[in-house]
Order: C-alpha cells, then sequence, then structure tokens
C-alpha cells in the first residue's frame, strides 16, 4: 500500500486555502506539511481540512509570521512536538510520527521553515543569516543527538539551494543568499549529522536541474525559468529504501493567487 507525503510552502495557508483544497483534491496525500502559514493556531482553518478527510492537524503558528502545520488522514503515532531555535520565539519546527506500511518502526517526520537569511550574506552587518546559520547548527546537533536513533524524515522550506544544479545560475547565484558557500557547507552539516539520504535527488539524479521556487518579482517565472531548490524532502537511509517515487508540482507556480513554492510529494511503497 502506497504512502504519500506532500511538503509545500504555502506563504499563508488563510489566503491560499483554495489551492491547498485543490491540491488535495488532486494529489490526495495521506500527510500534507505546510510551512509559513502565517496563522496563529487558534485560526487555522481547521474546519476546512476536516471536511475533506484530513482528521488529525499538528500545528504551530503565530500571528502574520512564519509558522508550520502537518495534516495527516490517519492518526499520528504519538503526541506532536515542536523545537524552538535560537531563543527567537519563532514558530519554525513541527514533529509528528507516522505509520508507514511495510516498515516496522513509525517514523518522525520533521516539518521545518528554515529563516530566509536577508539580503546579505555577512554575520556581523546581516543578524537575520547569522541567525540562519545559527539555527542550522542547532539543527546539526539536535540530529546527532536527540534524533540520532529515530527513523527521520526532514521535509520543508530550507531556504538553501546546496547544488549548482539546484539554481538557475550557479556563478551567479554564489554571492546570493540561499547558494552561497557558507550556506551550503552548513546544510551539508545538518545533513550527515543525520545520515540522511537526498529523496529527491535520489529519484532525480543529477545533473538534472530542479527548482521548487521562483521569485514573485519574474513577471513570466515559466519563461525566464530562474527557479531554485528550496524545498527539500530527506530521510534516514532504511526509509529511503521505501521510496517508489517523487513529484515536483511546477504548475502549482502558475496556479490562480499562487505562492513562490511549490508542493513536492514523496511517495513509499
Amino acid at each position: 500500500m502506497a504512502f504519500s507525503i506532500v511538503t509545500w510552502n504555502i506563504n499563508s495557508v488563510r489566503l491560499r486555502l483554495p489551492i491547498v483544497q485543490h491540491l488535495l483534491e488532486m494529489w490526495q496525500p495521506d500527510v500534507l506539511c505546510l510551512q509559513e502559514t502565517k496563522c496563529p493556531d487558534d485560526q487555522f482553518p481547521t474546519a476546512a481540512f476536516k471536511k475533506m478527510g484530513y482528521e488529525h492537524i499538528a500545528m504551530h503558528g503565530q500571528k502574520g509570521y512564519h509558522g508550520v502545520a502537518t495534516i495527516a488522514k490517519e492518526p499520528f503515532a504519538a503526541e506532536s512536538e515542536w523545537l524552538e531555535f535560537c531563543d527567537m520565539g519563532d514558530t519554525r519546527h513541527m514533529s509528528t510520527r507516522h505509520t508507514i506500511p511495510g516498515m516496522s518502526d513509525p517514523v518522525l517526520l520533521h516539518n521545518f521553515y528554515v529563516p530566509a537569511g536577508g539580503d546579505e550574506p555577512d554575520i556581523v552587518k546581516n543578524p537575520k543569516f547569522d541567525h540562519k546559520l545559527k539555527f542550522l547548527d542547532e539543527m546539526t546537533d539536535h540530529f546527532g543527538g536527540r534524533f540520532k536513533d529515530d527513523k527521520n524524515i526532514v521535509v520543508g522550506d530550507l531556504n538553501i539551494a546546496p547544488s549548482e544544479n539546484d539554481v538557475w545560475s550557479h556563478k551567479q547565484l554564489l554571492k546570493v543568499v540561499s547558494h552561497t558557500p557558507v550556506e551550503v557547507e552548513t546544510l551539508d552539516r545538518v545533513f550527515k549529522a543525520g545520515g540522511f539520504v537526498d529523496l529527491v535527488r535520489q529519484n532525480f539524479p543529477e545533473p538534472e536541474l530542479l527548482y521548487s521556487w521562483w521569485s514573485y518579482r519574474s513577471r513570466d517565472w515559466q519563461t525566464s525559468n530562474r527557479g531554485r531548490r528550496l524545498d527539500h524532502i530527506w530521510s534516514h537511509p532504511d526509509v529511503a529504501k521505501h521510496l517508489s517515487s517523487v513529484d515536483i508540482l511546477s504548475e502549482a507556480r502558475g496556479w490562480e493567487k499562487p505562492s513562490d513554492h511549490v508542493p513536492i510529494r514523496a511517495v513509499f511503497g
């Protein structure tokens, strides 16, 4: 039996609820992980999701900024949890446990919204960039420590395009936040600490160009195609063995009132 997980930075769940509902009708995933929900928990559109058969919702939100939510058809295998990073009070992480058919132990699914990091890649001049790197350092500590023995899956907007084939121009973006060498190196430490497999690249090996984000600043995003792969799905190697497919729904960038990110789906079994 197949089991699917979708991740999507929705850039306001209430504003873009119609396209989220459209996605659920199209793909009917078992689990949907949303980032940048921009919504306090008491204002989350819970009823709309339950009406569509998604009865189980874990959310960690705040007014106007950030926020993550994990929405599932079946009950979570344990209580949801969240971590606060860098003592900032931001709502950028949620973890839930899920039973995947064919696997003996539940997986621990982490839904992340990593800080974007501002405009200048300088930790002295730009506190937002410093925050981003420290956030990633804390992720490294957690996956090398408290989560070390879990069958982890990491999904979300990690706000870094690590490979030269994850950006429209490696040369032109080397000094642009999201693709600088220090960000790529710091993200790689997170990746190695968790012993992860990049499920998207497992399905679409290098050197295929892959993007999940196109700026709102581009008048014709499709023609210019200046994208970046900022959204990721990683897993423990034992989980990766069960991967059957990955889909990147690029067409969603052209939907009415779109997010600047598009959904990515991993199917297991």
